[in-house]
């Protein structure tokens, strides 16, 4: 599991001084790239060298309490499945432990050309690290 850390901006806010809606989807993003990041995968070098990106290819949110300015949003992802060309995780939101947004997201490995692709073994191998 990683975890990740992210503070809220007015920028992220509405008029009302909420979490606009669609930043949660900003935020998982970021916590994921830094999921991958630390089980060592660079995700430029994995295009370049084997022509491979991930494509969010479902996302199911559940939106359970609103985040105001100046909080702290504590985002935590896992791996809750994995095969040669398909991930799925589990992100959830935190403030101070009171989980207010949780996602299910699939990501699909597809080739620069845009179809589906398999994940070499070398870094399905690297992302055991977010299996839980």
């Amino acid at each position: 599991m990683h975890n990740f850390r992210v503070k809220v901006y007015y920028e992220d806010t509405d008029l009302g001084g909420i979490v606009y809606y669609a930043n949660y989807l900003k935020f998982i993003e970021r916590a994921r790239s830094e999921a991958v990041a630390e089980c060592g995968i660079d995700q430029l070098r994995l295009q370049a060298d084997h022509d491979l990106v991930f494509v969010v290819r479902r996302v199911t949110a559940d939106f359970l309490q609103s985040a105001k300015f100046g909080e702290v949003l504590d985002i935590s992802t896992h791996i809750t499945e994995m095969s040669g060309a398909r991930i799925a995780m589990k992100q959830v939101v935190t403030i101070e432990n009171k989980q207010i947004f949780a996602a299910d997201v699939t990501l699909a490995v597809m080739s620069g050309q845009g179809r589906p692709a398999r994940l070499p073994a070398e870094i399905r191998q690297k992302l055991q690290h977010l299996v839980m």
